[in-house]
């Protein structure tokens, strides 16, 4: 036999259950909001560390760059500005997304711009009109000039070095074999004809002139990365010497001539020729290309012993 509650107790029963499932429903949107709350804690506190690292980065991004100038500049090459150049940074910016949604949102565009990609790639190439004599030629020889500097002696690389071992050449009497410091991590190897007119105790720790970009070339089975710039005549020759106070791995420059050295002159081009003629000694002793004094920027201008007015080689 079952037992029925009266109609009030039916009542306060049923008012109890809706009550329970409106607190159940009330603590699990609770529950919602602080997984919520701490999701976005989570992401946020990621994002701060991704700021951090990305400030580090930047940091050193900067510096790895400055020393590059820095090294560039000591070796002699010329910093050119691009205009509207933008230093490369790195931007890590998390972007919450829900990726299934964002992928089949996509998928159309997507395949609709491939096959607009393989339509393009089975047209034919149309031919490029030739230039018209006169103009398109002449358009093309303007950039190329403008590209290449004028050959003068602002394309020699010019250094002081320091003669830091000095020895005769084993296959040369006339030759001496030297290593000089000009400002790099390892002394170069040069090979130098000075052997009747500088003796070899004059030669070693010296501070000298040294042409650093002529392409390397063997003497006697030796490979010659340089050549030591002299005043000479037939009868003599007189190492050239830098004002006081010069360190290896300072620029020598020309007064007049912006200083734009290739890297290693190509021989095709007969650079180091065309200028060669015009380096000499003046009056006063001083080194020059033409009328322009050959100078270390902020120490004082290069010099011969005795020579004056003979051609620099």
């Amino acid at each position: 036999m079952t037992r029925r509650l009266p109609p009030g107790r039916r009542m306060n029963a049923l008012e109890r259950v809706i009550s329970n499932n409106k607190a159940a429903e009330e603590l699990l949107r609770s529950l919602q909001e602080e997984f919520k709350a701490l999701k976005n804690e989570k992401a946020l506190r990621r994002i701060e560390e991704l700021k951090v690292e990305n400030d580090v980065l930047r940091k050193q991004i900067e510096s790895a760059r400055q020393q590059l100038i820095e090294l560039e500049t000591r070796n002699g090459k010329k910093q050119i500005p691009v205009p509207g150049q933008v230093a490369a940074t790195v931007d890590v910016t998390p972007v919450v997304v829900k990726v299934e949604q964002s992928l089949k949102a996509e998928q159309p565009a997507v395949q609709q711009k491939a096959a607009e990609g393989k339509q393009q790639k089975e047209k034919k190439p149309k031919k490029d009109k030739p230039a018209v004599e006169g103009k398109g030629t002449a358009a093309a020889g303007a950039a190329s000039a403008a590209e290449e500097p004028p050959i003068d002696v602002g394309r020699l690389d010019m250094r002081v070095g320091k003669i830091v071992e000095v020895s005769r050449h084993p296959d040369a009497d006339a030759l001496y074999l030297e290593k000089i410091d000009v400002g790099e991590p390892n002394p170069r190897t040069i090979i130098s004809g000075l052997v009747r007119f500088v003796p070899i105790e004059e030669m070693q720790d010296r501070l000298v002139v040294v042409l650093c970009n002529l392409k390397p070339a063997k003497m006697r089975g030796i490979l010659s990365e340089g050549m030591v710039m002299c005043a000479s005549t037939p009868e003599k020759v007189e190492v050239l010497a830098p004002p006081a106070g010069s360190v290896p791995g300072d620029l020598v420059h020309v007064e007049g001539y912006p200083r734009v050295p290739d890297a290693v002159m190509n021989p095709k081009k007969k650079i180091f020729e065309t200028v060669a003629p015009d380096l000499h000694t003046n009056e006063q002793l001083v080194a020059c290309y033409k009328e322009g004094p050959f100078v270390v920027p902020g120490k004082g201008q290069v010099v011969s012993q005795t020579l004056k007015n003979v051609h620099v080689k």
